[in-house]
C-alpha cells in the first residue's frame, strides 16, 4: 500500500508537484488582501482523511459503478450519508462536500499509482461524488448551501503548508465532477453566480455574498459600472465583440484595396486583434502554462496569421505604387487574410458555447480531438519507419530525387486516395511492396482505429450530454468569477485601459482615486450597454419580489400547469388517498417485497400460534411441529431473498 506521504511527493519534486496539483486550469481569483479560510487546514484534512476511511469501508472490494450510482442504492444506503455528513461534526459539518471532492481526487490519484487496484479506487472515487451530490441534494436551507457549503474557500495540509484556498464549486469545476456539478443546488449556485446574484466581496474576493440590490426597483441604483463582472453581461459582450469582429474580417476580405492602402475597416481589424492579442499575454503572464488551451492554441494560430498579414501590409507600402514589389507583397497578405476565413468563423463557436447546442458539441469536438493525440502519435512512428525506406531505396544510386514524390504519395494513401503509379520502377520491387503496406496499415489499420476512438468519444458525451453541458457553462461561469482583473475592460476595449489608464495614472495616482477614474471610463465606455442591464434588473427585481411575495424561489416562474394549480385542492376531493393507494414502491424491487411481505405474515403465525398455546389448545409436541414448519418456511423465504 502506499502511504500518502510518498503519494503526494512520487516525483521526488514536493513544491513544485504541490503547486501543480493545486493550479487551476481557469483564471484564478483576485486574491489580494485574501482573509484565511475559516477552517484550519489541518482540521479540513482530517475530515478528508475521516471520509476516506469510511469509503474503504463501504467499498472494500471491486464492484459495478451503476450499483454506486443507481437511485435508491444498495451501497451508499441513508445510514452511510448521515455518517458522512457526521465526518466534520457540528463545527466543521460545512466543509464535507469539499472534503469528499478532495477524496474523490485522492482516489483518482491512487488508481494512478496502484493500476492492480485502479478499479477499486475508481468506484470508491465515483462513490465519494456520489455522497456529495446526494449531501447537496438533501440540505434544505439555501443560505447555508450556496455561502457556507458551496462557496465557502477551505484549505487542506499539504508538504507542511496551506494549499491554496477553493471552495466546491470551483473544485467540482476543475475535477469535471459532472455529477456534483448536475446537481440541483450546485446549478442553482451557479445560475446565482451567472446573474450576479451572488458576487464577490469587495473587501475580501475569497468570499461570495448576496448583491444586496436585487429587490431593488429603483432604475438608477442599476445603473453602476461594477454589474459589468457579472457573468452574463460579460458573455453577451464577448459575444457583439466576436460579431462585429467577423463582420470587420468580412467587410476587409470582401473589399481588397488594388493599392494597398489600409482603409479604416482593416484598420479597425487589425486594432481589434491587437486587443486580443494584448488580451492572451496579459492571462497567459498571471496564470502561466496552466492557461494553455486548445481554443487558446487556436486564437493565438489566428491572431499569429493576421499578424504576419499586416506586416506584409506594412513591408508593401514601403514601395512606390505600381511597382511589382508593392503588388506581390499586397496580394500575399491578402493570401494570408484569406486563409484565416475558416478560422474566423469557428472562432465564434467559442463564444456560442452558453446555447445548450454548441456547448454540446464543442464538448464532443474536444474529446475528439483529445483522442486523436493517439492516432497521431501511432501514425507518427509509421510514417517515419517507411519514409526511411523509401530515402533508403531511393539513395541507392547516391542521390535523393525522387523525395517530393515519396512524401506527396504518403500524404495522398493517408487522405484516402493513394496513388500506384510511379511505384513499379521505384526500387523494383520493393518500392511497390512497401507502398502496398503502408497504404494497407494506414487506411485499414490506423483511419479505423480513428473512427473507433471518435465513435467512443462520441457516445460517452452525447449519452451523458445534458450533464456535459451543465459542466461546461460552469466552467465558462468560473472563468469569470475568477477573472483577476477588478475592472472589467473585455478586448479590445482593455486598449483603453492599457494605454489610457495603466501607463498614465496607474503608478502614479492613490488608489481610490485611480479606482474612482476607471469606474467613470468604464460608466463611458458602456454607458449604451448600462442602460439595457440597468433595465432588466429592475424588472428582475419587481419579479423576485412577487415571487417572495408567494413564499417561492427568487427565480421561480409560473408555468402554465401551475396557473390554476392553486384552485385545485387533492387532499380534499380524495384524489390524493387513491393515489398513494395505487402507487408503487420504487425503492424495492418487486421480488423483495413480496419476502417482505411474506415475512410479515410469518410474525403474525407465530403470534397466533403462541396465543393458541396460552388457550391450552395446543400441546408441547404440536407447538414442536409448528416452529419447526416456520423455521422451514423462513429458511424458504431466505432461498427466495438469495435468488431475487
Amino acid at each position: 500500500m502506499v502511504k500518502w506521504s510518498q503519494l503526494f511527493n512520487a516525483d521526488g519534486h514536493d513544491r513544485r508537484h504541490r503547486l501543480q496539483d493545486e493550479m487551476r486550469d481557469l483564471l484564478p481569483t483576485r486574491r489580494d488582501h485574501v482573509l484565511p479560510p475559516p477552517i484550519p487546514a489541518k482540521e479540513v484534512t482530517k475530515v478528508a482523511l475521516r471520509l476516506k476511511h469510511q469509503l474503504e469501508q463501504v467499498i472494500p472490494c471491486e464492484m459495478e459503478e451503476y450499483k454506486i450510482t443507481r437511485p435508491h442504492s444498495s451501497i451508499l444506503t441513508p445510514a452511510v450519508v448521515r455518517t458522512a455528513k457526521e465526518a466534520g461534526g457540528e463545527e466543521y459539518k460545512a466543509c464535507v462536500v469539499y472534503c469528499l471532492l478532495v477524496v474523490k481526487k485522492w482516489f483518482k490519484k491512487q488508481a494512478m499509482c496502484e493500476l492492480w487496484d485502479a478499479d477499486l479506487h475508481d468506484v470508491r472515487a465515483m462513490a465519494a461524488e456520489m455522497l456529495a451530490k446526494i449531501i447537496i441534494e438533501e440540505e434544505e436551507d439555501m443560505t447555508y448551501l450556496l455561502e457556507e457549503v458551496l462557496l465557502k474557500r477551505y484549505s487542506i495540509f499539504l508538504d507542511e503548508e496551506d494549499t491554496l484556498p477553493a471552495n466546491a464549486i470551483e473544485r467540482a469545476v476543475d475535477l469535471h465532477a459532472v455529477t456534483v456539478i448536475g446537481s440541483s443546488g450546485y446549478q442553482k449556485c451557479i445560475s446565482y453566480l451567472w446573474r450576479g446574484w451572488l458576487v464577490q466581496d469587495d473587501e475580501d474576493p475569497s468570499r461570495f455574498i448576496d448583491y444586496k440590490e436585487k429587490t431593488n426597483t429603483n432604475y438608477w441604483v442599476h445603473l453602476d459600472p461594477d454589474r459589468l463582472r457579472v457573468p452574463f453581461y460579460q458573455n453577451t459582450v464577448q459575444i457583439a465583440i466576436s460579431v462585429i469582429y467577423l463582420g470587420l474580417y468580412t467587410g476587409a476580405i470582401n473589399t481588397i484595396n488594388a493599392s494597398g492602402d489600409v482603409d479604416v475597416i482593416e484598420a479597425l481589424l487589425y486594432i481589434f486583434t491587437l486587443g486580443f492579442v494584448a488580451d492572451e499575454i496579459s492571462k497567459f503572464w498571471k496564470v502561466g502554462r496552466y492557461y494553455i488551451g486548445f481554443w487558446n492554441v487556436f486564437n493565438t494560430t489566428l491572431y499569429a496569421l493576421l499578424t504576419v498579414s499586416f506586416v506584409i501590409r506594412m513591408v508593401a507600402l514601403g514601395y512606390a505604387k505600381g511597382t511589382d514589389e508593392r503588388i506581390k507583397n499586397n496580394i500575399l497578405s491578402y493570401n494570408f487574410l484569406a486563409f484565416t476565413a475558416p478560422m474566423f468563423w469557428m472562432r465564434l463557436l467559442l463564444y456560442l458555447d452558453t446555447f445548450r447546442f454548441f456547448g454540446a458539441m464543442l464538448v464532443v469536438l474536444k474529446v475528439m480531438m483529445r483522442e486523436s493525440l493517439i492516432f497521431f502519435a501511432l501514425l507518427f512512428v509509421v510514417l517515419v519507419g517507411f519514409l526511411q525506406a523509401f530515402i533508403g531505396l531511393d539513395l541507392t544510386d547516391d542521390s535523393l530525387q525522387d523525395t517530393g514524390f515519396v512524401v506527396q504519395a504518403m500524404l495522398n494513401a493517408i487522405m484516402q486516395s493513394p496513388e500506384f503509379d510511379g511505384f513499379e520502377k521505384f526500387g523494383h520491387p520493393f518500392g511497390l511492396i512497401l507502398y502496398y503496406i503502408f497504404t494497407f496499415v494506414v487506411m485499414v489499420i490506423l483511419l479505423n482505429i480513428l473512427i473507433a476512438l471518435y465513435n467512443s468519444a462520441y457516445e460517452d458525451i452525447t449519452g451523458n450530454a445534458i450533464d456535459e453541458y451543465m459542466a461546461l457553462f460552469s466552467q465558462k461561469t468560473m472563468q469569470f468569477v475568477r477573472a483577476p482583473d477588478e475592472n472589467v475592460f473585455i478586448a479590445p476595449l482593455n486598449l483603453i485601459e492599457l494605454f489610457l489608464l495603466v501607463l498614465p495614472f496607474e503608478w502614479w495616482m492613490p488608489k481610490h482615486r485611480y479606482e474612482r477614474l476607471n469606474d467613470i471610463v468604464m460608466g463611458i465606455i458602456y454607458s449604451p450597454l448600462l442602460v439595457v442591464t440597468a433595465f432588466l434588473e429592475t424588472r428582475q427585481a419587481h419579479r423576485i419580489r412577487y415571487n417572495r411575495r408567494r413564499g417561492e424561489d427568487d427565480e421561480d416562474e409560473v408555468h402554465e400547469w401551475e396557473q390554476v394549480a392553486g384552485e385545485c385542492d387533492f387532499e380534499a376531493d380524495g384524489w390524493d388517498k387513491k393515489v398513494q393507494a395505487t402507487k408503487p414502491n420504487v425503492e424495492f424491487d418487486t421480488g423483495t417485497l413480496e419476502i417482505k411481505k411474506l415475512r410479515t405474515e410469518v410474525s403474525e403465525l407465530k403470534e397466533l400460534l403462541l396465543e393458541m398455546r396460552e388457550r391450552g389448545g395446543w400441546g408441547s409436541d404440536t407447538l414442536k411441529e409448528s416452529k419447526f414448519g416456520d423455521e422451514k418456511l423462513g429458511e424458504s423465504s431466505e432461498s427466495v431473498g438469495r435468488q431475487g
